[in-house]
């Protein structure tokens, strides 16, 4: 029997890095290794990195200079750890670049080296050496590995006998637990539907490290919901680089309005929340099932990225003010309380005063609850590194700051808005001792977790029932503190609610 090792993985960036080191964490685990919490415990300390912005580059590597300061107190005998590894969307994309600028990291692995982690963290451990792969563009590539891809009928949910798809995968032949291994506790959970982007944005560098877009077979999705269920989630958020593609490549574009009932479907769970949604390709069938199937959340994650014509052309991106503002209506005219976030990039090569305008005339008529503005700087190998009308970076600073400014007011305004609404809170944090009169953290259906505000819960615990966590409570919203809503039960905690 192999001797046992312990490891710590340390997650940078988005909930599907989280997941990725989730699943990395299951294959460790059942290879034998013990996983820690924290790295200073650990021989191996795994950093999952994120390579998007450089804000992002620059937390990965210092996470890596950090852990590394561990391994050397190790060395001078004031802890455990041996070996500093790099993983993830940085170490993917710039490889070998990475391995040389950074010694401090003992290994740069790439994606390709996730189905053999435990043998190659055992290698590193040993004193082997690993060569660090040259970065491929991926774009022109289909990330095919045994476990997800094999020349087989796909299982589509509610559609009967197997679809006869080339690309698919041979369905499950009977219920199994994934992979992953929970990292963290609490009723919530991301579960990655699909991998890569066939988009060509000219400022994102994602598909040229993650790779063309490949969607999971549903009954493995479903497989791993019913699993979260058992541990104790109540509320699942499906995520990838674009979830409205969700099915292109077995067949289906459709197929994730026929996988969301199928999921609110699963015992335990309480809400499914999609995220990453492309305005272009909305469609009335999918706006249906997300304000209309009990269990949804009907909350739209639009990557809206501008709304000036010319910006979004030179973006390579579609719409303008007016039909996101048409879109927006369309999904209120179904459900006047769905919750709608989006991202903006200000600063773009090219983009004028007259742009500017353009998109402050639509967030001041969009009435989002949650917007995250950017400023525009190059990503290595992207296109828009090198489109003409290169702003100054003060320039794209002072528009950053204002039209932040204007986004925390409109923000706020519409949390206003929502005084005197009803909402279920999935109880997610207990009694903050920062805060006496709250009884309960969590959030509404219009919320996300991490990005978006929450739903501070009013009460005396000694004076009436004591939620747990995973609980809904039916509340109703009495007032607002920044973006965060502040409301009082209107019943008791229900432990099924509808979670809409």
């Amino acid at each position: 029997m192999s001797e046992r090792r312990t490891v710590a993985l340390v997650t940078l960036g988005c909930a599907r890095n989280e997941v990725d080191s989730e699943e990395l964490a299951g294959r460790l685990a059942a290879d034998g290794w013990d996983l820690v919490d924290d790295a200073a415990d650990a021989e191996v300390a795994v950093v999952n990195t994120c390579g998007f912005v450089e804000a992002a580059k620059k937390d990965s590597v210092d996470a890596l200079l950090e852990a590394n300061e561990l391994k050397s107190a190790a060395g001078d005998g004031g802890g455990r750890t041996r070996a500093v590894v790099a993983v993830g969307c940085m170490a993917e994309r710039y490889g070998k670049e990475l391995a040389e600028a950074l010694p401090e990291a003992d290994a740069v692995l790439g994606f390709d080296d996730y189905a053999d982690i435990s043998t190659r963290l055992r290698t590193i451990l040993g004193g082997g050496a690993h060569t660090p792969h040259v970065p491929r563009d991926r774009r022109s590539l289909l990330p095919l590995t045994p476990v997800q891809r094999q020349d087989a009928p796909v299982a589509v949910p509610g559609h009967g006998a197997p679809a006869d798809l080339p690309l698919g995968v041979a369905p499950a032949s009977g219920p199994r637990a994934p992979l992953r291994r929970r990292l963290g506790g609490g009723p919530v959970a991301s579960v990655k539907i699909a991998s890569g982007c066939d988009r060509r944005c000219s400022f994102c560098a994602i598909p040229s490290f993650r790779g063309s877009f490949l969607s999971r077979r549903p009954t493995d999705v479903l497989s791993e919901a019913r699993w979260l269920a058992d541990q104790g989630v109540r509320e699942i958020m499906l995520v990838s680089e674009n979830n409205t593609s969700y099915g292109k490549d077995l067949g289906d574009i459709r197929l994730l309005e026929t996988l969301l009932p199928e999921l609110a479907a699963v015992d335990g769970l309480e809400r499914i929340r999609v995220s990453y949604l492309q305005p272009a390709e909305m469609r009335p069938g999918l706006i249906d099932v997300l304000t209309g199937t009990e269990k949804v959340a009907p909350y739209f994650d639009l990557s809206f990225q501008h709304s000036a014509p010319g910006v979004l052309r030179a973006m390579r991106r579609f719409g303008d003010t007016d039909r996101f503002l048409a879109l927006l209506s369309e999904i209120r005219d179904r459900a006047p309380s769905a919750g709608v976030r989006s991202n903006f990039i200000v600063g773009f090569p090219g983009e004028s005063e007259a742009d500017l305008a353009e998109l402050e005339r639509f967030l001041t008529a969009a009435g989002l609850d949650a917007i995250g503005v950017f400023g525009y700087s190059d990503e290595d190998g992207t296109e828009a590194a090198g489109l003409p009308g290169q702003h100054a970076p003060e320039l794209v600073a002072e528009r950053l700051a204002r039209v932040t400014a204007l986004a925390e007011e409109l923000m706020a305004q519409r949390a206003e808005e929502r005084v005197g609404e009803r909402a279920l809170v999935l109880v997610e944090a207990l009694e903050p001792a920062d805060d006496p009169e709250v009884l309960a953290v969590g959030r509404g259906a219009h919320q996300a977790p991490e990005t978006d505000g929450q739903i501070l819960v009013l009460g005396d615990p000694a004076t009436g029932p004591r939620p747990a966590l995973g609980d809904l409570l039916d509340v109703e919203v009495t007032a607002t503190r920044g973006v965060d809503l502040l409301a009082v039960p209107r019943s008791a905690p229900d432990g099924a609610g509808a979670g809409r």
